[in-house]
C-alpha cells in the first residue's frame, strides 16, 4: 500500500519535532503546553499515516528512525515555507510586495504607462502587470476578474463597475498638413461626406464614438481601411491614404510638430472622459488598492495637453 500524507497536520509534525528535540514525550508536552496523552495521540496518528515506526526508544531517550528523520525534514521545510509566506503577506500589507494587474485601452497607452511608472518608482517591491487591449477586451478581462483595475473611456452603465473620473478625453479628426479642409474656417460634418476614413476595429471605443457622431449627423462615413492600431492609422494618414477620427491623446506629438493637423469641424473636439474602473465585487489587496488610490489621485497629471 502506498503512503499518503494528505491528512497530515502541522500539530503532528510539531509534536514529532518537539519529541525529537527533547527525546521524550514529557518534555515535548511541557514545551507545547499539551498533555502527554495528546502528544502520544499525535505521534500515533502520524505513524499510522507513515505506516512506519517513527521513534526508537533507547536508554538515552526517544530517537528518530529513518522514517522519522524524513518527516522531520518535511516539518522543517513546511515551517520554512510558512515563514516565507508570512513574510510575503507582511510585505503586501506594508506595500513592500504583491502583484497588481491593470488593464489599459490602447488609446490610453500614450499616458497611462507614465502614471504607472511613477507608482512603480514609489513602490519598487510591487509587481505591476500591464495589459493593453481595445475596449471590448479590457471590459471582458474586468468581467473575468483577471484585472484589479482598468483605465478606459465611456464605461458601460452597470452597477457592477465602480468608476472614478480621471479627466477629459478629447477626440478630433486628423489629416495631412495640406488637406483642403485644414485652416481656420469651421466646416459642418457634411463637409466630410467625400472623405475616406481610416478606422479602428470593431470593439474599439474610438470607432463606436465616431459611428455615433456620424449617425447623429445623419451620415455614413466612407471607410477606406479598418486598422487595429492607432500608430498605423497615423502613419497611413500622413501617407495620404485618408483621414481619421482619433483621440487627441494618441496624436499629441504629431500635432505638435506639424506632421498632422486637425480639421476644424463643428462640435469637435468631442470631449469624453477617462475613467479608472474596477469591479465592485473584486477584492483589492493592499498593493492593488494603493495603485487604484494613486491613479485616482495622480493620473490626471499625466494626460497630454489639450489640443489648441
Amino acid at each position: 500500500m502506498s503512503t499518503s500524507l494528505n491528512n497530515l497536520t502541522m500539530r503532528q509534525l510539531r509534536a514529532l519535532k518537539s519529541v525529537a528535540a527533547r527525546k521524550s514525550v514529557t518534555g515535548a508536552a511541557e514545551h507545547l503546553h499539551l498533555t502527554q496523552p495528546a502528544i502520544t495521540l499525535q505521534l500515533k496518528n502520524l505513524e499510522t499515516l507513515a505506516q512506519l515506526p517513527l521513534f526508537q526508544r533507547t536508554p538515552n531517550g526517544m530517537v528518530l528512525t529513518e522514517a522519522g528523520d524524513a518527516l522531520l525534514l518535511l516539518s522543517e521545510r513546511v515551517e520554512t515555507a510558512l515563514a516565507d509566506c508570512a513574510a510575503t503577506l507582511d510585505r503586501m500589507k506594508g506595500l513592500g510586495g504583491g502583484r497588481v494587474a491593470i488593464g489599459v485601452v490602447s488609446t490610453a497607452k500614450y499616458f497611462a504607462p507614465f502614471a504607472i511608472a511613477a507608482f512603480a518608482r514609489a513602490h519598487p517591491g510591487i509587481d505591476v502587470r500591464l495589459i493593453i487591449g481595445n475596449r471590448g477586451e479590457i471590459l471582458q478581462a474586468l468581467s473575468d476578474f483577471s484585472l484589479d483595475v482598468a483605465i478606459i473611456g465611456r464605461p458601460p452603465p452597470e452597477p457592477a463597475l465602480e468608476k472614478v473620473l480621471i479627466g477629459d478625453h478629447p477626440h478630433l479628426i486628423i489629416a495631412p498638413p495640406r488637406h483642403p479642409l485644414a485652416g481656420k474656417t469651421t466646416h459642418k460634418v457634411s463637409a466630410l461626406a467625400d472623405e475616406t476614413f481610416l478606422i479602428r476595429e470593431q470593439g474599439s471605443g474610438t470607432r463606436a464614438l465616431m459611428e455615433r457622431m456620424f449617425a447623429d449627423a445623419g451620415m455614413v462615413p466612407r471607410i477606406g481601411m479598418e486598422i487595429a492600431s492607432n500608430e498605423t492609422i497615423k502613419q497611413a494618414v500622413m501617407a495620404g491614404l485618408g483621414i481619421a477620427f482619433l483621440s487627441a491623446h494618441t496624436c499629441a506629438a504629431e500635432l505638435a510638430d506639424g506632421r498632422l493637423v486637425t480639421l476644424p469641424i463643428e462640435g469637435l473636439p468631442l470631449i469624453r472622459n477617462w475613467f479608472l474602473v474596477r469591479r465592485v465585487e473584486k477584492i483589492l489587496l493592499p498593493s492593488a488598492q494603493a495603485l487604484a488610490d494613486f491613479l485616482a489621485r495622480e493620473a490626471a497629471h499625466f494626460l497630454p495637453a489639450k489640443p489648441a
